[in-house]
């Protein structure tokens, strides 16, 4: 396996010092978001797409540091009823992955309203009455598949090989069933980014979707989180708390070690190559309680402990 992050993790600092502490860190490589919710501080998706010699001198500036570019990340909402500007950013996205010869785009399914005449996304969450059912029908049937069979298409004639969807809260597909339900659709373009510290708070449990996925794994986004059981057993984990007010929340993402254990992380590295995956793990960090780059060095730090370094010898 190999070992980057998110380039978001280092938002405040500018594209070449953020590079020497990925270096300085020993990562192999970074992920970096091109828009959407993210800002993109370190991508200027339009000179980058309008420029090949843009392209090669951002090329050089990772190969000066011996770095891979991991993947392109859009976070966003692409299925938005009344803002089409992550769809847009995704098809973009795509093809300057294609122009800069990167075969792997990270990004999240979308959410749209729940009807046609609705103006706000609106994530279901229970079968019941029946109108959420008359909501999914419309979601999934009328929005969500053609919009990806779509995608497919920009896709291949990029050069793009693979999409990895985030697997997290407020988005069509948010687990490994509405994964694979996706996938049976679109095919083998697409598939999961897994992210334990989102699972986590639905009450998935990582280590078994990582068996059920299986193939279906394209990338991994290593994020922590810690829930308060106090808090969890009277709110229960669906929490529409400030993300600041860690002491109040059910549930709060943090430093990876600071949720599941290191031991636990080294049984999801283990049951990771164990279904098959032996690619990227991309650290995906948010803590309100501790630094940026302190957060980072941690995690850094646990993987490199935690994660698979070299082949495994049982073929021979």
């Amino acid at each position: 396996m190999k070992l980057g992050f998110v380039t978001d993790c280092l938002a405040d600092v500018s594209l070449e010092p953020m590079l020497e502490h990925a270096a300085r860190l020993g990562v192999d490589g970074v992920e970096l978001s091109t828009g959407g919710w993210s800002d993109a501080p370190h991508v200027d998706l339009a000179a980058l797409a309008s420029s090949a010699q843009a392209r090669r001198a951002f090329r050089a500036a990772f190969e000066a540091f011996d770095l891979d570019i991991v993947c392109l990340n859009v976070p966003g909402n692409p299925l938005h009823p009344t803002e089409r500007t992550h769809a847009d950013c995704l098809v973009d996205t795509l093809r300057l992955a294609g122009d800069l010869g990167i075969p792997l785009v990270c990004a999240t399914s979308g959410l749209p309203a729940g009807g046609p005449e609705d103006r706000v996304p609106n994530w279901l969450v229970t079968a019941g009455p029946q109108e959420v059912q008359d909501s999914l029908r419309y979601q999934w049937e009328d929005a969500l598949t053609p919009f990806w069979e779509g995608i497919a298409v920009v896709s291949r004639d990029a050069g793009v090989s693979r999409i990895a969807l985030d697997l997290c809260g407020n988005q069509c597909v948010y687990n490994p069933a509405s994964l694979m339900k996706l996938r049976e659709s679109v095919g083998p373009l697409v598939g999961a980014a897994l992210n334990p510290g989102h699972l986590a708070w639905m009450g998935a449990d990582p280590l078994q979707a990582a068996g059920t996925l299986g193939e279906a794994i394209y990338h991994v986004h290593a994020r922590d989180t810690l829930c308060n059981p106090v808090i969890q057993a009277n709110t229960g984990l669906l929490d529409t708390g400030s993300l600041e007010d860690v002491a109040a929340r059910a549930w709060t993402h943090v430093t990876a070690g600071y949720g599941y254990s290191e031991p636990w992380w080294h049984r999801f590295c283990h049951r990771l190559r164990g279904a098959g995956y032996d690619g990227w793990l991309s650290i995906d960090h948010e803590d309100a309680v501790i630094d940026a780059l302190e957060a980072l060095e941690k995690s850094v730090a646990l993987f490199r402990r935690a994660m698979p370094a070299v082949p495994t010898d049982e073929a021979d």
